[in-house]
């Protein structure tokens, strides 16, 4: 029998239309050394080769995925979301990657698929400039090789072994959960943590405005919350910048009626924002090569801004103990 050098591991609710899609993609990989173990609240009667479903019952994406600890045969654990899937020379770089026995983690961009509607690429392109979301290459292939300290776990990979020293993921979090886990295996492991270009997968965004700003929200809320809490990788100043903005917007306006000097102060601020956005707008560009798309993302941009320097503030001034939810 083939030996299972890797694992993925797919948390779900529920066996969905992104599973169904994603399964056969990571199949179509042209190797043997592999398995799939999903883990939804309650199986269901579908089945594929190379993978397993294990009931959990209902319970957070950081839980069901420790029980890969128990769970899977490989020597390295692939984590990604139930929406997304690898590219097809996937195994091979990361293959590569962990040669280096002195790299105990890599991580690499989650790009949205070409096949995504009109407003699931807006949303993704929120992120796609250092203006706009900050880490573009967590979202294209940017850059070379290099390491890293923070990383999702859309596109996560760790030797098994280190996994299991570091007790898997805090469950106390979600999202959020990731950040934590990474500051462990550096911490507890004195391990490295790979960031490679080249090692992708495809991650579908979400549809609309709505869910959108849900999902930064509960980011800036648990970022702030991280700020105090873990400040070795989140008290950044880059983190800060939306909460700086939202306040600048407010106070801003509020002083510019009683100071002249501030007013000018004010729209020399809103013309600096301005440019960022247009900078904004020709790196989404670049990316997406239709104008509507990024023409559409800047007032996402804006939004994004504002929720997630709100929440930011909450969780960093007003949260004393963040409990998470389930999906």
């Amino acid at each position: 029998m083939t030996q299972i050098k890797f694992s993925f591991i797919i948390p779900v609710k529920e066996i969905n239309n992104y599973i169904r899609e994603s399964i056969p993609k990571i199949l179509d990989m042209k190797r043997e050394d592999f398995e799939i173990i999903i883990y939804p609240d309650k199986i269901n009667s579908e089945s594929w080769p190379k993978t397993m479903q294990i009931t959990t019952g209902h319970i957070g994406p950081a839980e069901k995925r420790n029980n890969a600890i128990k769970d899977a045969r490989g020597e390295i654990l692939i984590f990604i979301d139930d929406d997304a899937y690898p590219n097809p020379d996937y195994l091979d770089k990361l293959e590569q990657d962990f040669q280096d026995n002195n790299i105990i983690a890599v991580g690499g961009p989650a790009i949205t698929p070409p096949d995504d509607n009109f407003w699931q690429k807006v949303s993704g392109a929120v992120f796609l400039s250092p203006y706009s979301g900050g880490f573009p290459s967590r979202y294209q292939p940017i850059g070379s090789k290099r390491f890293i300290d923070d990383w999702p776990s859309v596109n996560l990979a760790i030797r098994t072994k280190t996994f299991r020293e570091v007790s898997g993921f805090d469950c106390s979090y979600w999202p959020g959960e990731d950040t934590k886990l990474c500051l462990d295996l550096i911490k507890k492991n004195n391990g490295k943590i790979l960031y490679d270009p080249n090692l992708i997968v495809w991650h579908h965004r979400r549809q609309g405005l709505i869910k959108h700003l849900i999902q930064v929200s509960n980011y800036g809320l648990h970022r702030g919350f991280f700020a105090k809490k873990f400040p070795e990788t989140s008290l950044r100043f880059k983190y800060f910048l939306p909460s700086l903005f939202l306040l600048f917007m407010i106070g801003g306006a509020i002083s510019s009626f009683f100071f002249p000097l501030i007013l000018k102060l004010y729209i020399l601020g809103w013309l600096v924002y301005s440019l960022a956005l247009i900078k904004s707008f020709i790196d989404i560009r670049k990316w997406e090569k239709k104008s509507l798309i990024a023409l559409n993302a800047l007032y996402y941009i804006f939004l994004t801004h504002i929720i997630y320097g709100l929440k930011f503030i909450q969780g960093l001034v007003f949260i004393k103990q963040l409990k998470s939810k389930l999906r």
